[in-house]
């Protein structure tokens, strides 16, 4: 993979990174952006039928993947949540509120078509900011 001083990619044991060509997690100056995650965990979809758990092991998912980056949840600044159902939105939004309530990201929650798999209920992304060690307008240090 092609690393330059400003980006940084990582990997997981996922299949489908390497079967499509993506990374799950790149950084790019002060943002990590981690891809779309779901419901899985030694190669295998979980919790099959609860939107809910689905949803609280997508997102423990992603936010692993931003550790090797230092960063955890006080740091996501957005998220993503895609349903394939209407039904588990109250489900899906409990388990996000659960995670996120102390840091109140930016959040979108959209009903898709399907996925990848008939099992997966919801897929999750999300992104994270580094706070840069700079001087702000005001001559503070950030």
């Amino acid at each position: 993979m092609t690393e330059t001083p400003a980006v940084r990619r990582t990997q997981t044991d996922s299949s489908w990174e390497e079967a499509v060509g993506f990374a799950r997690a790149v950084e790019a100056g002060d943002r990590v952006l981690v891809s779309g995650t779901m419901p899985v965990s030694g190669g295998a979809v979980r919790a099959e039928g609860s939107p809910y758990e689905q949803t609280l092991l997508a997102f423990r998912n992603a936010l692993a993947a931003l550790e090797p980056f230092g960063l955890g949840v006080e740091s996501v600044v957005r998220t993503r949540m895609y349903l394939s159902h209407v039904r588990d939105v109250d489900d899906v939004g409990r388990a996000h509120r659960e995670l996120f309530a102390e840091v109140r990201p930016a959040t979108t929650m959209v009903v898709v078509a399907g996925f990848t798999d008939s099992r997966v209920l919801v897929e999750v992304e999300l992104e994270a900011y580094r706070a840069a060690h700079r001087e702000d307008l005001r001559g503070e240090t950030a």
